[in-house]
């Protein structure tokens, strides 16, 4: 049995062929005349391929093309550049330089996207801060991380209100007229083009927190090679629309938003998921693309099937999914009603994608994760840190999209140059096959159990909506499988039904000794379940 997977790609040479040669498929390498081919060289030189550089890049290229499209109405790409420049001189002057970050707590809009922009200008960087931080959370990373501005939207004010007294707080999104906020700050500057800085500026995204305190994991400004992996297995295309539903501060968002950068697409936003905005924005709207999480696709299939056949999503022709595993039999419900359109992504926020499964892939192989993209190769470890010679392993990754390590200085581990993703798999039939959390294992009655098979199996049940297993210390097996479920609307199932449901289809040591109904689980703004807040007690 394998223990590696490679993508196409035998060397640098070749992976640097392959990777133009799907970005000339994409339409993003095209012809232009002299003068603005020279232009477009001097912005991507001056600026980078980061969103800096990308945006200015798309201000030459396509200025009365639509570069966002929010619930305040349409952005040009020019418009995008101008403001950029002119709130990056608004925050030069309350002492963003070189090396500085500036901090973002907002949804998906146009000031979430022109406020990283600008960041990028003064070569500072951007941490972004998940939506769903507590207030102490945030007090205490923003201590750690010390930027010199925080831009927040208007409802977070309570949320960052903890920050440290030198940090300087700016309203992004608002509802009220007022001078402290990005939109008045760049409206008092030039929106003429600034001279670059010496460095690129860097995005320190924020891991899920789901098992620990989140920490910032640091990237640069991305690489053509890292987009071109995903567009050699996701067939999205240059200058179309794309509603980027995942949370933009999230790395699967954020990718998407470098990918729209360099693809010219137009970015549908909006600060709020809710199920039939979702569909009625992807039908109204007539976007090419959708990027979601999981758990969004599954709100959406819950929604009454006469509602589900109202929309039409004949113009969508990709679906990227990823930031947590597609439960149950969630990507063929969604293909059977809106078409094999679905992708699904595997990877981390320290590793980036891994592996991208195709719809005939996931209709073939229930469960996959897929086969990796241009340029990445994906290792089966044991616990000693040799090649897997068993069943499967600890899964890790090396790709083009380095980690550049925490910024409290601490890493993942690495072997071979290959990253852990800190989960478990197979390698079956040349593609990977997601177990769970290299920690999430249990030890019951001497039999290794991963939860995520049997959460698969409770989703797969017609009366489950979504359901979650954790392991519980229990003195007579050592540990004990504890699972919550969510059942959907207006139906009834028993424990005991689910007990039996789960032995049908798996060994009897992995049937849950215990099943507890809730209305719904708890999850971060990401879509994961925060199982730490799954904890049985006594009754």
């Amino acid at each position: 049995m394998t223990n590696v997977l490679r993508g196409p790609g035998r060397n640098r040479a070749d992976v640097a062929l392959r990777s133009v040669a799907t970005l000339a498929r994409t339409g993003i390498v095209r012809p232009y005349g002299p003068r603005t081919l020279a232009r477009l060289g001097l912005a991507l030189t001056r600026w980078g391929t980061g969103l800096a550089g990308g945006y200015a890049s798309l201000a030459v290229r396509d200025p009365h093309g639509i570069a966002i499209h929010d619930e305040r109405g349409s952005l040009t790409f020019d418009e995008l550049h101008r403001q950029a420049n002119a709130l990056a001189r608004g925050f030069a002057g309350l002492g963003v330089g070189e090396g500085d970050a500036v901090a973002v707590m907002a949804r998906n809009h146009r000031w979430f996207v022109i406020t990283a922009v600008a960041a990028g200008r003064l070569g500072a960087d951007v941490l972004y801060l998940n939506t769903a931080f507590s207030g102490p959370q945030t007090a205490e990373l923003l201590g750690r991380e010390k930027p010199v501005v925080v831009v927040h939207d208007e409802e977070f004010a309570d949320v960052v209100a903890g920050a440290p007294g030198d940090v300087r707080r700016l309203l992004a999104w608002t509802d009220t007229s007022g001078h402290d906020t990005v939109a008045a700050l760049a409206a008092g500057h030039d929106g003429a083009d600034l001279e670059p800085p010496g460095r690129e500026g860097h995005s320190v995204i924020l891991t899920s927190g789901t098992t620990g305190t989140p920490k910032g994991a640091s990237r640069g400004s991305g690489s053509l090679s890292a987009g071109a992996a995903l567009l050699s297995r996701i067939p999205l295309e240059a200058r179309r629309s794309v509603h980027i539903a995942a949370p933009l501060f999230h790395t699967w968002g954020w990718g998407h938003l470098n990918l729209a950068m360099l693809l010219g697409s137009t970015l549908v936003l909006r600060r709020r998921f809710d199920p039939r905005d979702f569909l009625r924005t992807l039908d109204k709207q007539r976007c090419d693309a959708a990027v979601v999480i999981p758990v969004m696709l599954q709100r959406a299939l819950a929604l009454p099937q006469a509602e589900l056949d109202s929309y039409d999503l004949s113009s969508v022709r990709v679906v990227a999914a990823s930031g947590s595993a597609l439960p149950g039999d969630l990507a063929t419900a969604w293909m059977d009603q809106y078409g094999d359109t679905l992708y699904n992504t595997y990877g981390s926020t320290e590793c980036a994608w891994a592996t991208i499964a195709t719809p005939a892939q996931m209709r073939a192989h229930p469960g996959t994760a897929g086969a990796p993209p241009i340029g990445t190769v994906v290792a089966l470890y044991d616990d000693a840190g040799r090649a897997s010679s068993g069943r499967g392993g600890r899964i890790f990754v090396q790709n083009g999209l380095p980690f550049e390590g925490y910024t409290n200085g601490s890493t993942k581990d690495v072997i071979d140059g290959r990253m852990s993703t800190g989960d478990v798999g197979t390698i079956r039939d040349g593609l990977l096959f997601v177990e769970g959390r290299d920690d999430d294992m249990i030890v019951s009655g001497g039999e290794n159990v991963y939860p995520q098979e049997v959460e698969d199996t409770l989703a797969r049940h017609p009366a489950v909506l979504e359901a979650a297993a954790v392991g519980v210390e229990d003195a007579e097996f050592g540990h004990r499988l504890v699972a919550w479920v969510a059942l959907r609307a207006d139906v009834h199932v028993s424990e005991g039904e689910l007990k039996t449901h789960v032995r049908e289809h798996l060994a009897r040591y992995k049937v849950p000794r215990e099943v507890r109904f809730v209305d719904e689980l708890p999850r971060n703004a990401t879509g994961k379940v925060l199982k730490r807040h799954l904890t049985p007690t006594d009754d």
